[in-house]
């Protein structure tokens, strides 16, 4: 099997099958974004319990890749600090604007799948729409927790 092949079925299954999709009931944050090039729509919603996030959920409707991706970010953030979630998605960032040629899988994991939607730049927004929703509500959290 190729890889591009192995990749659309994770993207797929993430799509068919996603992971931790639902509204969260009294979240440390939740933010709504909505990419009105295609009319996908995401929330994000995460409780955030000594700087770690320990439960991540998503909500919405859009395309496969938008949708899978949510999924896979919901996955990869929980568990993370908050400081290592804005890592990560600041890395995400930069996978997807094609600065990392090869991401590997082993630092990667199945996130490697959507590196392929750099062939297509409108795509690349469907795919960072989640990531970037949820890095707005970390900085929101984050106010809240300087804010006097």
């Amino acid at each position: 099997m190729a890889i591009e092949e192995l990749y659309q079925e994770i993207i797929l299954d993430h799509y068919k099958n996603p992971r931790n999709k639902g509204k969260m009931e009294n979240p440390d944050f939740h933010r709504h974004a909505r990419n009105s090039l295609c009319g996908d729509e995401i929330d994000i919603y995460a409780r955030v319990q000594n700087g770690i996030l320990t439960e991540v959920t998503f909500a919405g409707q859009g395309c496969s890749i938008s949708q899978s991706s949510a999924s896979m970010l919901t996955e990869a953030l929980k568990g993370k600090t908050v400081e290592e979630a804005e890592k990560l998605i600041a890395n995400f960032r930069q996978m997807l604007s094609g600065t990392e040629e090869n991401p590997d899988e082993e630092t990667w994991g199945e996130l490697a799948a959507l590196r392929g939607v750099t062939k297509f730049p409108a795509r690349v927004k469907c795919a960072v729409l989640a990531w970037d929703t949820a890095q707005k509500g970390i900085q929101e959290f984050r106010g809240k927790i300087h804010s006097p």
